[in-house]
């Protein structure tokens, strides 16, 4: 035979959830964090937020005029938006974030095919594309006071903790934890971003194959070659700061560019752990959850083929008679 049959999308398996139940689910686990990042910041951070979801909800509207074919109804665009607003400082300008999600609906998802098609993460490509596009703005903590529409943000701003590490200088552990401190808009509370995890973990939306194995691998690069050993402090320092938790349970655990196979989950989150501690320890960057994670969806297609499992009947030998 000449042809072949292709099927597409997978996994074909019945069941009652849908797209938009996952997709909605998601968006209320991100709320103590957006909620917090609102508190933290002030109400500038809601008005990022509203724009970067506007922006991705109505690109992909427009992508579906163009095409005849409305995705919109699915949720998948809000939650690409609302995830790169909490990647996001506050002080960035709003036409850049609107920017961002353009690029994130529009590059990094439409043009690959919609929802099941795209091989990084939207939001992180949204974001890398940002940084790279606008680095100044985009590692812009400063202290320096702005407003907008009358409204004055300047708490927790300033160096963030992660590059206060980085250069050697002490650090509130606590506050890392509880969220006082500078950073994205969603990154910056610990606790608020469990909250949602545990949310996602109770419904069997997400387990922990993918951020068990991340957060493990990371924390044990960093004790091997971070110069503290296995300070607890140290460590709990590196995990709460930066988007770490934010990625781990966020985005690395996205259904479409992460793994499918059990195996490939683990070894997925042992690149990203080892990774991100590379790019933090080594490079020059206090960060690198973001790079990490795009360069660990790259690799997802090979992951599968080490650890895809053998089909039924192939995998024993065969008995001489």
């Amino acid at each position: 035979m000449d042809k072949q049959l292709k099927v597409s999308s997978n996994p074909h398996v019945r069941s009652k959830s849908t797209t938009s139940g996952i997709m909605t689910a998601v968006v209320l686990a991100l709320v103590p964090a957006a909620g917090y990042g609102i508190y933290n910041f002030g109400v500038r951070a809601l008005w990022l937020i509203l724009v970067t979801v506007a922006s991705t909800v109505l690109t992909e509207f427009l992508f579906g005029l163009y095409r005849k074919k409305m995705t919109i109804t699915d949720m998948s665009a809000v939650v690409t938006g609302l995830l790169l607003a909490l990647n996001l400082p506050v002080k960035l300008p709003l036409w850049m974030a609107a920017l961002g999600g353009v690029f994130a609906i529009l590059v990094a998802k439409l043009l690959f095919g919609g929802l099941g098609q795209n091989f990084m993460n939207p939001a992180l490509a949204g974001r890398c594309f940002l940084i790279m596009s606008f680095p100044s703005q985009m590692t812009d903590f400063s202290n320096e006071a702005g407003s907008f529409l009358r409204f004055s943000w300047d708490a927790y701003t300033g160096a963030t903790p992660l590059a206060a590490l980085k250069a050697g200088e002490s650090v509130n552990v606590m506050d890392m934890i509880v969220g006082r401190t500078a950073g994205t808009i969603g990154e910056t509370s610990m606790i608020a971003i469990l909250i949602g995890a545990c949310f996602l973990m109770l419904l069997g939306i997400i387990d922990l194959r993918v951020p068990g194995s991340y957060i493990v691998s990371f924390l044990l690069f960093v004790g091997l070659f971070g110069g503290h050993g296995f300070d607890p402090a140290y460590l709990t320092a590196q995990l709460a700061g930066g988007g770490l938790m934010l990625g781990a349970f966020f985005m690395a655990t996205d259904y479409v560019t992460r793994p499918i196979t059990s195996k490939g989950q683990y070894l997925f989150g042992l690149f990203l752990g080892v990774m991100t501690g590379i790019f933090r320890l080594f490079g020059p960057a206090a960060e690198g959850v973001s790079y990490a994670i795009i360069l660990g969806n790259l690799l997802v297609p090979l992951i599968e083929k080490v650890t895809k499992p053998k089909g039924f009947g192939m995998g024993g030998m065969r008995h001489e008679k």
